[in-house]
């Protein structure tokens, strides 16, 4: 079931303290990204964000699940109300995620005359 843009603006609107919240479809759901590292998804009208050991730390009990058949688990939010929450958590992971890779440019074609 796809989620509905009304859930995933509210979850945007929520994590607004952790920086600069972006997201963006991606296979008929949504990818979240803070400050533009990608962290969280929303499937099926639930939040689910990556774990990291300082998540961990913050949230030890925390329900983990799959956001879909064959991916990793994450912590699925099933409080989207607790803002302070949300802006820890989101804030701790991010911390601790690697930088986001630069897109690569595609290779400059050589012209017709090999200049």
């Amino acid at each position: 079931m796809a989620s509905k843009i009304e859930f995933v603006e509210y979850v945007a609107d929520q994590l607004q303290h952790a920086g600069t919240i972006t997201y963006r479809k991606m296979f008929g759901e949504y990818g979240f990204y803070c400050n533009g590292k990608f962290f969280a998804v929303v499937c099926g009208d639930q939040l689910f964000i990556k774990i990291t050991e300082a998540g961990q730390k913050l949230c030890p009990n925390l329900p983990e699940a799959p956001p879909y058949k064959g991916a990793k688990n994450h912590f699925l939010m099933e409080d989207i109300e607790d803002q302070e929450l949300l802006t820890k958590l989101a804030t701790v992971t991010c911390r601790e995620l690697p930088e986001s890779k630069p897109k690569k440019k595609k290779e400059k074609e050589k012209n017709k005359h090999g200049v």
